[in-house]
């Protein structure tokens, strides 16, 4: 193979591979999810990351035990945390597609997050 061409063929990789890190860098700033109980009384929102970014309340929150109460805010958290696993596992397969660096990301996560 020509030298010039092999460098020109490498260069595209680099750009493409690069596109593809912005693109999933953009898709994972812009990633979060909230979740709801089951009969509404709670919403948390996380990022993309689990990281906890809002917590709310309404009215009928007010008819729980602050034990009860504490609990289904643990509880939806808990399920917002697994859908921004399971949003974040989804970028990354689209960025590295599925192979040993996916499995690397995504080998702490819970198994129903797994493809």
């Amino acid at each position: 193979m020509d030298p010039a061409q092999w460098l020109a063929d490498y260069r595209d990789r680099l750009e493409r591979a690069a596109h593809g890190a912005r693109q999933a860098r953009e898709s994972l700033q812009q990633a979060g999810v909230t979740a709801r109980s089951p009969r509404g009384e709670v919403t948390v929102s996380v990022n993309a990351a689990g990281v906890l970014e809002g917590v709310g309340l309404t009215p009928m929150a007010r008819k729980f035990e602050a034990d009860a109460l504490a609990a289904l805010i643990v509880t939806t958290a808990r399920e917002a945390q697994r859908l921004a696993a399971a949003q974040m596992a989804e970028i990354m397969a689209g960025y590295l597609g599925d192979n040993a660096a996916l499995t690397q990301i995504t080998q702490h996560l819970p198994a129903e997050v797994v493809r």
